[in-house]
């Protein structure tokens, strides 16, 4: 448990009764930042309720601009239009700013950061620094080694999300639906694929090939989401990237199935395992003779990105096959929101 300092950093959390706000109260809880002070923020509804953060109890209030006066780091996590209107105002009071939501993730003055991909990205921040999307950082953690030594062309990538991505009611919507199945009972259904959408499907015991919204070129936003921020991750919009996003009734942790093309032949599967072994935050799961691999129940909980099922392409010299799982609301939200923040700490971007 975090001890709280007599100096430090007075830090407040927006969106604290959410699923990845109480994470990143676990985060911070288990972090060694700092910590001097906590102001637990979420909407009016929520206001006067009560949280436990390092041996004290502390009083959510309703989120408004002066609530981030003396405030050192703001970690967001309250939907984009909330980011929108008070995350300029937090950095405006001299805040710094660590969104988990898409509202400024494709900002060019925004940096977009995983921090064992791009943290260097932190010392162009002005104020706002944003948390990329959850299936972008766990492909982006795990390629970036790869991508180091022996650089990369393409990426396609087929993603096989949880449904705590659209949020707990998500989750409970999954249960709710396997128990009817079960019990040979009506199925409602009222939230997935997309809540604000037109139709809804059933998705227990199903799988669903659409996250977020159609765009026009007939991608959803969140397959444009992973392509268009992997590439400003990566800073390079010359690299080829392609994905398809599917929701699967699993609670907590994304898969996905990576498939790429790097800059180099005569490169081995072994070669690339060897690299990832040793990349931080990557833990690897790879021996197909013991049936080992990474499997979303066993990532869940867990702060690292887990990769396995690394092959070579049989028809293309310098083309391999990965399967990546991580926890979707640490790694891919809560935990590398925290992360970025230690490092704005040990940079010295941020002081107290």
């Amino acid at each position: 448990m975090v001890l709280l300092q007599t100096e430090g950093l007075n830090v407040a959390v927006v969106g604290v009764t959410g699923a990845v706000g109480t994470r990143m109260l676990q985060m911070l809880e288990s972090s060694p930042l700092p910590v001097k002070s906590l102001l637990p923020l979420a909407s009016a509804r929520s206001a006067g309720k009560k949280v436990n953060f390092g041996g004290k109890e502390w009083t959510i209030e309703e989120a408004k601009p002066e609530s981030f006066d003396k405030i050192d780091i703001a970690l967001f996590s309250a939907g984009g239009s909330v980011s929108k209107k008070l995350a300029p105002e937090a950095a405006s009071r001299g805040a710094v700013v660590v969104d988990n939501t898409s509202a400024f993730r494709m900002d060019p003055e925004v940096p977009l950061v995983v921090p064992e991909v791009n943290e260097k990205a932190l010392n162009a921040h002005h104020g706002i620094i944003a948390n990329p999307n959850c299936s972008t950082i766990q492909m982006v953690a795990a390629l970036e080694p790869i991508r180091q030594a022996y650089g990369l062309k393409r990426i396609i990538v087929s993603t096989y999300q949880a449904v705590s991505g659209s949020g707990a009611k998500a989750i409970m919507e999954l249960e709710t639906q396997t128990r009817a199945v079960l019990d040979d009972q009506p199925v409602e259904t009222a939230i997935m694929p997309v809540k604000g959408d037109k139709k809804h499907y059933q998705m227990a015991f199903n799988a669903i090939p659409q996250i977020d919204l159609f765009q026009p070129n007939d991608y959803t936003f969140e397959e444009m989401k992973m392509i268009n921020e992997t590439k400003k991750i990566m800073d390079d919009q010359t690299l080829q990237v392609s994905a398809t996003c599917v929701r699967v009734p699993v609670a907590i942790s994304h898969g996905e199935s990576v498939y790429i093309e790097i800059g180099k032949e005569g490169v081995s599967s072994t070669d690339i395992k060897a690299l990832l072994k040793d990349a931080p935050g990557v833990v690897l799961q790879d021996d197909p003779a013991n049936q080992i691999y990474p499997m979303p129940a066993d990532a869940a909980g867990k702060k690292e990105v887990f990769v396995g099922r690394i092959r070579r392409d049989p028809d293309v010299a310098n083309g391999f096959h990965l399967w990546i799982v991580s926890d979707n609301l640490l790694k891919g939200a809560a935990w590398n929101s925290v992360e970025i923040a230690e490092r704005l700490v040990a940079l010295g971007l941020v002081t107290y």
